[in-house]
């Protein structure tokens, strides 16, 4: 294949390039919040299920909870009513009666209470522990906010460097033409990323190869329009008076 001095030259510029727009790239996937706003996801999420259980366990004390104090309303309820009953029966037996009754729901009644306010103690216990998950969610979720802003402009400016890079590929591809570029494009793939490289002092710039015997010879009788390869690395070898050949 042919190509004139000039267009092999653009290679070099175009291999170059394609360097940068892999670090630019690398590095947009590499930015450290990346990591950061993952280990932060996963916190949110184990708290989330830390919150899910401890929400329940206030319910369940709200509900149970309830239900004591509507065991209490209906024990008050009964003692309000058999005090007026015992204070208005001239039956001697049945105020003994009411009494005991009366005695028996007291005693109801304060142990009732007694659970009534542990369950509270507890329900208490139950909701500061709410709280305090949500603070500490809400303290995390403020600090995802931070670097997703931080990754968000670090983006942006990177952004804009691959924006710009791929703009000049597309003028230096256009330049050198269909052949020459899908010939690049193929040593690319094949040499993972080295497709066009320096011959500089008889040495390939992308392997560091040096040339000798027949393998340069041959670079040297190549006309300078002729597209010659590295034979250790395959890459296009771009010849300039720093070649030394």
């Amino acid at each position: 294949m042919k190509a004139s001095p000039t267009e092999q030259k653009e290679l070099l510029r175009l291999q170059a390039l394609d360097i940068k727009l892999q670090q630019v790239e690398h590095q947009a996937k590499a930015l450290p919040q990346h990591a950061e706003l993952a280990d932060l996801g996963r916190g949110l999420d184990a708290s989330k299920t830390v919150l899910t259980g401890r929400a329940g366990e206030v319910e369940d004390a709200q509900i149970e909870l309830r239900r004591i104090e509507s065991d209490v309303e209906v024990v008050e309820k009964r003692i309000a009513r058999d005090t007026d009953r015992a204070q208005h029966t001239s039956s001697m037996k049945d105020v003994h009666a009411l009494e005991s009754e009366l005695t028996a729901l007291g005693a109801r009644l304060a142990a009732l209470e007694e659970i009534e306010l542990a369950v509270m103690e507890r329900l208490e216990e139950k909701e500061a522990a709410v709280a305090e998950t949500e603070t500490e969610r809400a303290a995390v979720a403020s600090r995802v906010a931070g670097i997703e802003a931080d990754r968000d402009a670090l983006l942006v400016d990177l952004n804009r460097q691959l924006g710009e890079l791929a703009r000049d590929r597309v003028a230096i591809v256009s330049a050198i033409g269909e052949d020459l570029s899908a010939l690049y494009e193929k040593r690319r793939v094949a040499g993972r990323g080295n497709a066009a490289s320096l011959l500089r002092a008889r040495t390939c710039s992308g392997c560091t190869m040096t040339l000798t015997g027949n393998d340069l010879e041959e670079v040297r009788a190549a006309p300078a329009d002729d597209i010659v390869f590295c034979p250790d690395c395959g890459a296009i070898l771009v010849r300039t008076e720093e070649s030394g050949i």
